[in-house]
């Protein structure tokens, strides 16, 4: 099973092509291999998924109508915020100019079709490794200004931001960073969340008087630093927010909000006390609405919205 280099989670690939079958095969071939799959079916879907979620790496199909392969990479490399992002192109052309212009798109590398399992999935575990590097410091900076920590695998604090130190202080009074460990109904949680194959935006809450305090999951930089996101909330505040934020009935944005929680249609249903069939009804209304195709992508934007 490969996953994302000396990161110890599941690797999020967004593939971006037109076809269906290709499609199918992409996400059969990748999900197998232990990574999460979103897909868009043209440029333009992959540019709005982008404003909600950054994937790891983006297999791009070179050729599509309206917004092509190369057109839609040079709109994603012209965001800051994408400078890092990973760009292999897929392209049944093999003349040279072709390559070269993926290259120039801002591709870091191709593969032609029709796709060799093992070649993609070899490309792809480099592309990985290498932009990990990269994106390792930058998160870090990244965190400065929010309620962020990094502790090592047994659990040792490495270091907290301030607006984390303050809100654990407020949370858990008596206790303060020189303790070296975070409070231990604090750590329960966070251990929840330092298991293998644990994918970046993955959340554990704990309930602390009228607070339910959701931990993040960002990224493992290293192989021994395990980094993490706090944020306070109060009963409702998440379905209020993804019901604003997407355009969602009530019940809706509950079921999205289980949904980002890793829970499965049966669970839910017993939560919500509905069918799962309704749950599933619900679901395809979220997914329209949304403006995605599938369950892994309608849950990574859930999570990045709920994480701003």
């Amino acid at each position: 099973m490969a996953t994302s280099a000396g990161s110890g989670t599941r690797a999020t690939i967004l593939v971006v092509d037109d076809t269906p079958e290709s499609l199918r095969f992409l996400t059969a071939t990748l999900e197998h291999a232990g990574m999460t799959v979103l897909i868009a079916v043209d440029g333009l879907a992959a540019l709005e998924l982008l404003e909600h979620v950054t994937p790891d790496l983006v297999l791009m199909d070179a050729v599509m109508p309206g917004l092509d392969g190369f057109k839609t990479t040079r709109r994603i490399k012209s965001d800051s915020r994408f400078h890092h992002l990973p760009v292999i192109f897929m392209t049944g052309l093999t003349e040279t100019e072709h390559v070269v212009h993926g290259l120039e798109a801002g591709g870091v590398d191709y593969v032609h079709k029709p796709i060799v399992v093992d070649e993609l999935l070899a490309r792809v575990s480099v592309h990985l490794a290498n932009a990990r590097v990269a994106q390792g410091s930058q998160l870090a900076l990244d965190t400065a200004g929010r309620p962020s920590f990094a502790i090592d695998d047994a659990g040792a604090i490495i270091w907290l931001t301030p607006l984390a130190t303050t809100m654990i202080e407020r949370l858990f009074p008596g206790w303060a960073p020189r303790d070296g460990r975070l409070p231990e109904q604090l750590a329960a949680t966070v251990r929840q969340l330092q298991q293998p194959d644990i994918p970046a935006g993955a959340q554990a809450s704990l309930k602390i008087g009228e607070s339910a305090v959701e931990c993040t999951f960002l990224r493992q930089s290293s192989a021994d630093q395990w980094l993490f996101r706090l944020t306070e909330r109060r009963e409702g505040d998440a379905e209020r927010l993804l019901a604003e934020r997407h355009g969602l009935t009530s019940r809706e944005a509950e079921v999205l909000v289980w949904i980002s929680r890793g829970k499965q249609n049966r669970e839910i249903s017993e939560i919500l006390h509905i069918s799962p069939r309704t749950v599933n009804k619900h679901l395809e209304q979220v997914f329209e609405k949304m403006g995605v195709e599938n369950r892994a992508s309608a849950t990574a934007i859930a999570v990045s919205t709920l994480s701003q």
